[in-house]
C-alpha cells in the first residue's frame, strides 16, 4: 500500500508534468495575409499588375491583403521561412524549396492566360545577327558571355543544367568567359544590347515582354533568336504556409479556383485581371505537382555523381531518382 507521504508525492509530480505538458499548438489567428510577389521590374510596376487581384482577394476573404516584394525567391523563400509572408506564387524549383525549408504546401497552379496547353519551355537565346550556335556555345572556349537565371529558377537554372549542361559534363563557370545570374528579362534586354553572348530564358518571359507591345519591348524581341528550348516544364505553383488557420485556408483556396471561371461579365472582367499577371484562372493542386523538378534535380544530381566517378554519390543520386519515379507512377490517375 502506497503512504501517504509518497502519494501526495506521485499526485504533486503527476500534476507538475501535466502542467510542463503543452498542448497542441494550433494556427495562430490572423486578419492579414502577406502575399509574396517576385518583382523583376521596379515594384510600383508589379503592385499595378497585381492591385486588382489582391484587391478582390481582400474583399473575397474580408483579411487585409498586403503584397511583399521580392527581387529574388531567395529572399521570398526567406521570407516565408520566418512567416513575414503567408503564400504567393512561385517558380517550380523556387516552391520545392520554399516545401523544404519554409514549411510550405502547394494549393494551386497557374494555367495559360488563352487557355492553351499547360507547360512552358525553358529557351537560350542570342542576338539575331549573332553567329553562335548551339553547337559554338557548347564548345565551351571561355570566350562568350553568358547569362543564367536566378539560382533558384527552374528554367533559368535547373532545366538547362539539367537539359543541356549536365548530360554533357559542362560546368557554365568553367565553360564561358563570365558567367551572370540574373532575372529573365534582364537577360532578355543584356542579350539584345550586346551585354551579353547568349542567356537563359523561358518562353513564358518571352511572351510577357510581346504582351506589353511597347516600342522598346518590341525592339528587344526582334534583335532576339532561339538556339535551344528545353521538354516542357510544368505551369508555375501557388504556395502557402502549412501552418495557416484552415478556415483561412478555405477561404483562400475558394478564392483563387473559383476566380475568372465561369461566363459573364464579372468573370470575364476577373480573367482580364489575371491576363495582367500573365496567367489564366488557377487550378487546385498539391505537392505531386512538384514531382517533375524533383525528377529533374535527382537528374541532373545523378549525372554530376557519373561525370565525377563518384560511386557512392551515384548510387545515392540513382535511389533518389528511383524514389521519384516510384512517387510519380503512384500520383498518375
Amino acid at each position: 500500500m502506497i503512504s501517504s507521504k509518497l502519494g501526495a508525492a506521485l499526485l504533486a509530480t503527476t500534476l507538475l508534468l501535466a502542467a510542463c505538458a503543452k498542448p497542441a499548438e494550433k494556427p495562430a489567428a490572423t486578419d492579414t495575409l502577406n502575399f509574396s510577389i517576385l518583382s523583376t521590374e521596379k515594384a510600383t510596376t508589379a503592385s499595378a499588375d497585381w492591385a486588382p487581384v489582391l484587391a478582390d482577394l481582400q474583399t473575397a476573404t474580408g483579411l487585409t491583403v498586403k503584397p511583399f516584394f521580392g527581387s529574388n525567391y531567395s529572399a521570398l523563400i526567406e521570407a516565408m521561412r520566418f512567416k513575414q509572408t503567408d503564400l504567393g506564387w512561385f517558380s517550380n524549383q523556387s516552391g520545392l524549396e520554399a516545401v523544404r525549408r519554409s514549411n510550405a504546401e502547394v494549393f494551386a497552379r497557374t494555367t495559360k492566360p488563352d487557355g492553351g496547353a499547360d507547360g512552358y519551355q525553358s529557351v537560350i537565346i542570342v542576338a539575331k545577327d549573332s553567329p553562335i550556335t548551339l553547337e559554338q556555345l557548347l564548345k565551351c572556349d571561355g570566350k562568350l558571355n553568358f547569362g543564367m537565371g536566378d539560382v533558384k529558377s527552374t528554367s533559368g537554372t535547373l532545366a538547362p543544367m539539367t537539359y543541356l549542361f549536365a548530360p554533357r559534363g559542362i560546368s557554365p563557370e568553367t565553360c564561358f568567359k563570365t558567367v551572370r545570374s540574373a532575372n529573365h528579362e534582364s537577360n532578355l534586354f543584356a542579350v539584345s544590347n550586346g551585354v551579353l553572348d547568349a542567356a537563359t530564358n523561358n518562353t513564358q518571359s518571352i511572351a510577357r515582354l510581346r504582351q506589353k507591345g511597347d516600342a522598346a519591348s518590341a525592339r528587344t524581341l526582334g534583335n532576339l533568336k532561339v538556339i535551344w528550348t528545353s521538354p516542357t516544364i510544368p505551369e508555375d505553383p501557388m504556395v502557402w504556409r502549412k501552418d495557416l488557420d484552415p478556415t483561412v485556408k478555405a477561404k483562400i483556396s475558394n478564392f483563387f479556383l473559383t476566380y475568372g471561371v465561369g461566363t459573364g461579365p464579372e468573370a470575364e472582367h476577373q480573367r482580364d485581371n489575371l491576363r495582367r499577371i500573365q496567367t489564366g484562372p488557377f487550378k487546385q493542386a498539391d505537392n505531386t505537382h512538384l514531382l517533375p523538378v524533383r525528377e529533374m534535380e535527382a537528374t541532373e544530381q545523378l549525372l554530376e555523381a557519373k561525370a565525377k566517378g563518384d560511386a557512392a554519390a551515384v548510387a545515392t543520386a540513382q535511389a533518389a531518382l528511383d524514389a521519384v519515379h516510384a512517387e510519380l507512377k503512384a500520383a498518375k490517375p
